[in-house]
């Protein structure tokens, strides 16, 4: 009997998920075809939840579902890749999520790249010393550190040191930015109470952004009128023309201002995996793996790339938006074009137009572009949930979301912090 056709794919983010799983479809009835994902996570992140989660109106394990829940014939594996050789076709990887340090080897006829991208750390020097928003432990992280933040300030006697506390910068005023400071913003308008120490108008709220508009993504009707719902929230500023130039540990240097602020949140762009950039494979001056428009390398025919990780050009010619909307429907076209080339078949190039954008302003205030139209207020809010919890895999993991939601209509969000010290570390704190 000959062997099945090898088919890997690396990453467990929208692209490598929805690829798998459309693979699965495809190959159904047929045992001469196996299925391989390799991820470091087990989960499926959904990105744009991770917002609500940071701010306590979702669970944090509501805005991800496990991968083995959902993919039924692909074989899972949780493992760290180290290396890939494509001369000899294996994938070097080390089980688990940190790796065990004994190397394993995945061969494959077909290799999907998948593997997403991570928080441009070049573009600001001392970007080291910010907060990040990438996965679900930087939501962890920064949620702890913020509740951190507003404790010690209850109490804290020194003038300079308090207004440290209650200062929060977030640095980059594209989507990614523009939410986590809108759900920060509403966040404190909710939890002021718990803290009767504090006032209010004592916390500062910075939005930095090097261009002349925030959400520069959307039309500038709707642009402005995301900085008008933000403005209204005490304590916010929004400075464009304000390029970061550098962060040290608490103070942002700014072109024209220093910021002394104990939460610093990077949101500056986006670089793509440093795996797929150090492949010996043709790369844009970004390091994204240049394919074609089936998706498919053209000095590597078995190596296709898609996703955050990867150039590939629209209908027009340019590049494709870093968006997950545009991964998920790469995710099937590459399954389909991957299906037609083991039958013999061309593949077809990737055509899709973006139906539109969202965004999220805290405070059941949102905006988006959907079809032309141009969506602000309460509508484009619950047309953005709607959206995302629908592409949510699984009923269960919905309703739990559902659940969450109803919930924080009734009730203020919970501030207490998720401690990640084991209790080891906690009696040595205790005894010193």
């Amino acid at each position: 009997m000959a062997a099945p056709t090898r088919i890997v794919i690396l990453g467990g983010g929208f692209a490598g998920v929805m690829a798998a799983r459309r693979l699965e479809r495809r190959f159904k009835r047929r045992d001469d075809v196996q299925v391989t994902l390799i991820s470091r996570d087990n989960f499926l992140l959904m990105t744009p939840l991770m917002f609500e989660s940071c701010t306590g109106t979702l669970e944090l394990r509501h805005c991800s579902v496990a991968i083995r829940s959902f993919l039924r014939r692909t074989y899972f594996v949780e493992a760290v890749v180290r290396k890939i050789d494509l001369d000899q076709r294996l994938v070097h990887a080390d089980w688990g999520a940190q790796g065990t340090g004994e190397e394993h080897n995945i061969p494959y006829d077909q290799l999907v790249l998948a593997l997403g991208a991570v928080t441009n750390m070049h573009q600001v020097p001392g970007s080291e010393n910010a907060f990040t928003f990438k996965t679900l432990a930087d939501v962890i992280v920064l949620r702890n550190h913020i509740i951190e933040c507003l404790e010690r300030a209850d109490v804290v006697t020194d003038a300079e040191h308090r207004r440290r506390l209650l200062t929060f910068a977030v640095v980059g005023g594209g989507f990614v930015g523009a939410e986590v400071f809108g759900e920060v913003s509403a966040f404190m308008d909710e939890v002021i109470h718990y803290y009767p120490g504090i006032q209010r108008d004592e916390i500062r709220l910075f939005l930095v952004h090097a261009g002349d508009r925030i959400m520069p993504e959307v039309p500038p009707k709707l642009g402005d009128y995301g900085v008008r719902v933000l403005n209204r929230r005490k304590g916010v500023r929004i400075l464009t023309h304000s390029p970061a130039l550098s962060i040290e540990p608490g103070i942002l240097h700014l072109k024209d201002q220093t910021i002394e602020a104990a939460t610093i949140v990077l949101s500056a762009g986006i670089s793509p995996s440093p795996l797929a950039a150090d492949l010996p494979l043709p790369r844009d001056h970004h390091g994204n793996v240049i394919v074609e428009a089936t998706m498919r390398c053209t000095a590597r025919p078995e190596v296709w790339a898609l996703g955050d990780c990867a150039s590939v050009p629209g209908t027009d010619g340019k590049p494709c938006p870093k968006l997950a909307q545009y991964a998920m429907r790469q995710a099937n076209t590459l399954a389909d074009n991957i299906d037609a080339v083991l039958h013999g078949k061309p593949p077809r190039p990737f055509e899709y137009r973006t139906l539109g954008l969202m965004a999220a302003l805290g405070h059941e205030r949102g905006l988006a572009t959907v079809m032309r139209f141009q969506l602000r207020g309460f509508f484009a809010w619950w047309i953005r949930r709607t959206y995302y919890l629908m592409v949510m895999p699984r009923w269960p993991q919905r309703l739990r979301i559902v659940a969450d939601w109803t919930i924080a209509l009734f009730f203020r969000p919970e501030i207490s912090k998720v401690d990640l010290r084991p209790e080891q570390v906690a009696r040595a704190d205790q005894t010193q």
